[in-house]
């Protein structure tokens, strides 16, 4: 049984000998039941982490994260935070960590942070990333890394229907049946509808988000983007309020975390948002 060690209140973190460490992770979900720790032992990416840094601290570490992933989900801007009372130089947490990773997870930098830090609640913002390959020939390559579809997708259609999604709305027919959040009202600042080559990306920031809540939005879009349905189609969803009015949930494959974002006293590291293969995005 694995055994779950209780996080310190930030007043203990504030005492003498124990700091607050902040890691930037990034991995690919494909082979993992999702990031959190699974009490029957199926493999997660939180165990793996936990495991790599409690050889290099040479003694049981316990990490929180920004976003529990689901599932075959990827993230290239995850990040999480720990407590410890020993000592380690920031490139013994990321390169000591790494070398006991396996090599879909890697830890891309270490900040020592405030007591005050909560990788969870300090966050204001979320940004995922969907990666749709839109070809009529399923690829041999990113097989697990990307959404294949093969209708033709007209992304104009998908862009005038996105807008609907952007602003503070309540996003229950969006929301999976098993979600636990206590609100279903979310804002949703941007959800850009982005053409590279085959690729269609849905880019999608917002203050926190639903169990399932991009991936409902990809079905819908998707759907109108096949000529399926019409643009004012996400409109009606939104007003039903209710998960069965909103279509398939697409794969999850093509999701990815890809930025957790926190008020600027805390100064963490910035990197490219990701994935890796769709770096051009950013140039």
């Amino acid at each position: 049984m694995t055994v779950i060690h209780a996080q310190p209140t930030a007043a203990e973190v504030a005492a003498v000998g124990v700091s607050r460490i902040a890691l930037g992770i990034e991995y690919k979900g494909a082979r993992y039941r999702g990031w959190q720790r699974q009490i029957d032992g199926v493999t997660s990416v939180q165990e793996a982490l936990e495991k790599a840094l409690s050889k290099v601290a040479a003694e049981p570490v316990s990490v929180v994260c920004a976003g529990r992933t689901d599932a075959a989900v990827h993230a290239s801007g995850q990040v999480v935070h720990f407590d410890t009372r020993v000592e380690r130089p920031l490139k013994a947490w990321v390169m000591g960590t790494n070398a006991g990773l396996p090599g879909d997870i890697s830890v891309t930098w270490a900040q020592p942070m405030p007591a005050h830090f909560h990788a969870r609640f300090s966050a204001m913002a979320r940004r995922y990333r969907y990666v749709i390959y839109n070809d009529p020939v399923r690829p041999a390559h990113l097989a697990e890394e990307i959404t294949w579809n093969h209708r033709p997708l007209d992304v104009a259609r998908m862009r005038e229907a996105a807008q609907a999604l952007v602003g503070t709305h309540d996003f229950t027919s969006f929301r999976a049946v098993q979600c636990q959040a206590k609100s279903p009202i979310k804002t949703v600042h941007h959800l850009r509808v982005i053409e590279h080559g085959r690729f269609i990306v849905l880019d999608v920031r917002a203050n926190a988000f639903l169990h399932h809540m991009v991936r409902n939005m990809a079905g819908v879009l998707m759907t109108i983007g096949a000529g399926e349905r019409e643009p004012q189609w996400v409109a009606e969803i939104l007003a039903a309020r209710d998960r069965r009015s909103g279509g398939v949930t697409a794969h999850p494959y093509g999701l990815y975390l890809v930025q957790v974002e926190y008020p600027d006293e805390f100064r963490l590291p910035e990197r490219y948002l990701g994935p890796h293969f769709l770096s051009a995005l950013d140039d």
